[in-house]
């Protein structure tokens, strides 16, 4: 069986993801999302309804060094209006769901490996620095959210 960097990218950044991220999220009172992504089929984490993580693994597959990162998106699954202080590529941007529907969005890089060296307690931490940052950005609006 021959695979293209493409596909064995995507086995590599799966095996990562599977075997060390999800279990240490979890350890981290993470839980299984109840939100389905509307464009990444596999199952989110998250710690409150407000915010959930979701990996990206196809993004960057055909690149020779996408054994080395994948993208997370953090998802906000609520169809409302975000003040601008919360909108722009630093924080969230908007996912159009279905016809007059929308969440927001924000992607991130998480580079796990550095030339031989692998940094995944680094990007572990990363990822759940800015799961908290922007978790607390929105903490205000869950009052409008019920």
């Amino acid at each position: 069986m021959h695979l293209n960097i493409y596909e064995a990218n995507k086995i590599f950044r799966k095996s990562i993801i599977k075997g060390f991220f999800e279990p240490q999220l979890l350890n981290l009172d993470f839980k299984k999302s109840v939100i389905k992504h509307p464009s990444i089929n596999d199952d989110g984490l998250m710690q409150s309804d407000l915010l959930h993580i979701f990996f990206d693994v196809d993004t960057g597959c055909d690149y020779p060094d996408g054994d080395e990162w994948f993208i997370i998106e953090l998802l906000f699954p609520h169809n409302v209006s975000l003040p601008d202080n919360l909108k722009g590529v630093d924080y969230f941007t908007t996912l159009s769901v279905e016809e007059g529907k929308t969440f927001w969005h924000h992607r991130e890089l998480i580079r796990f490996k550095y030339g031989k060296s692998k940094k995944l307690d680094d990007a572990l931490e990363f990822l759940e620095s800015k799961y908290k940052e922007l978790h607390e950005l929105l903490e205000p609006l869950q009052k409008d959210l019920k």
